[in-house]
């Protein structure tokens, strides 16, 4: 009967601790709602592979030999050995992405760019922390509010700390209805939030709609060669989108496949966060450090929008800047919901979408940067 109490002595306290974390992921999924397609499987996944001697992580069982757990396995293949689950889970973003705001109005590109200094901020703290340069890199891109490219540019610069990189991305983009309102309101007046813009969309033809994908993926071919898989699988999500003739794999693509996709992803990346490498010192400042990033990205796009308004004559209301993050569509309708608050018949949202679907955009691109940027001092 021995073999009944084996596995409670093999436990340890940070097993014990994960258990925990596996729970308030679930519960963070099911009661608040926050990314619950990723949160959910990431949470239980938690539980699974830090149980002692679990079968879902390879081990040697005496006169057997060695046995492939199947998490490890899927992490092995669908993301060390690849990358593949989360390129993949980009055609599905691709599809589910309008363009037409951003098109009808391209100076809203620039919002994109604006709101990813929070990248290069917590680059910047982390190695001052103490974190190497790779480690650091991969913390920073949790400010791209991008969860599929922080997984993906841990893993090509082989960070040590992916578990804890993905759980920050994913909640705090769940978060972003609390981060956002905070850190905009700290920049800004309440005659700022109040501006009003006006909305006069430029039509956008089917073929500038299809034109567009496969342009950015050549240029961004070009500028940023490692953001390549990023962004062409992105692109080419969205080109089927546009397209016209591909309705029901665009569907799809939207449906089936991105809802397969994450959810693999966030058993899979729950391999990442056994105890042994989760529950450390690290863990809570890379947390720390995501809420930082988030709070610079927030800023930043916020102070662009308000440098353009010392040039233009037409203002704009500077929390339109801090829908560039890549954290679609909660940002945007976080910013139409603060402008109503302030102002019942202010309507920014396709302004805020625009700025929003360009930080899609500009975070797998800053991505790729950082990876050739990085790998050249490596």
């Amino acid at each position: 009967m021995e073999f009944l109490t084996e596995g409670l002595k093999m436990l340890t306290w940070q097993q014990v601790v994960m258990y925990l974390v596996g729970i308030v992921l679930i519960w963070l999924a099911i009661k608040k709602e926050y990314e619950p397609a990723l949160l959910l499987p990431m949470g239980f996944g938690a539980i699974l592979v830090n149980l002692p001697a679990s079968g879902v992580l390879n081990q040697m069982l005496p006169g057997v030999g060695e046995t492939n757990g199947i998490i490890e396995w899927l992490f092995n293949v669908g993301i060390e050995a690849s990358e593949a689950l989360p390129v993949l889970l980009f055609i599905g973003i691709g599809a589910m992405i309008d363009f037409g705001p951003l098109l009808s109005n391209p100076k809203m590109f620039l919002f994109g760019a604006g709101a990813q200094f929070g990248i290069f901020a917590a680059i910047l703290l982390a190695v001052i922390l103490g974190f190497d340069l790779k480690d650091s890199a991969a913390i920073g891109i949790i400010g791209a509010a991008d969860g599929p490219t922080s997984i993906l540019v841990s893993q090509i610069l082989k960070s040590n700390y992916i578990g804890p990189i993905a759980v920050a991305a994913y909640s705090y983009m769940a978060l972003v209805p609390v981060i956002q309102p905070f850190a905009i309101k700290m920049v800004t007046t309440k005659k700022e939030r109040m501006i009003r813009m006006k909305y006069e969309p430029a039509s956008v033809t089917k073929r500038t709609r299809i034109i567009f994908p496969i342009a950015v993926t050549i240029v961004v071919g070009f500028v940023a060669p490692s953001s390549v898989a990023l962004v062409g699988f992105l692109m080419f999500g969205n080109l089927i989108r546009e397209c016209g003739v591909l309705n029901t794999m665009s569907e799809t693509a939207q449906n089936n496949l991105s809802n397969l996709i994450t959810l693999l992803l966030g058993i899979t990346i729950s391999f990442s966060m056994r105890a042994e490498r989760f529950v450390t010192v690290n863990t809570l400042m890379i947390m720390l450090i995501g809420v930082f990033a988030f709070v610079v990205d927030t800023i930043g796009g916020v102070m662009l929008a308000k440098l353009i308004n010392l040039f233009s004559k037409e203002k704009i209301n500077p929390m339109v800047g801090a829908a560039g993050i890549s954290a679609f569509p909660m940002s945007s309708r976080v910013v139409q919901k603060m402008a109503m608050e302030e102002d019942p018949g202010n309507i920014l949202l396709m302004h805020a979408a625009g700025a929003n679907v360009s930080g899609q955009i500009a975070s797998v691109v800053a991505g790729g940067m950082i990876i050739n940027l990085v790998t050249s001092f490596l």
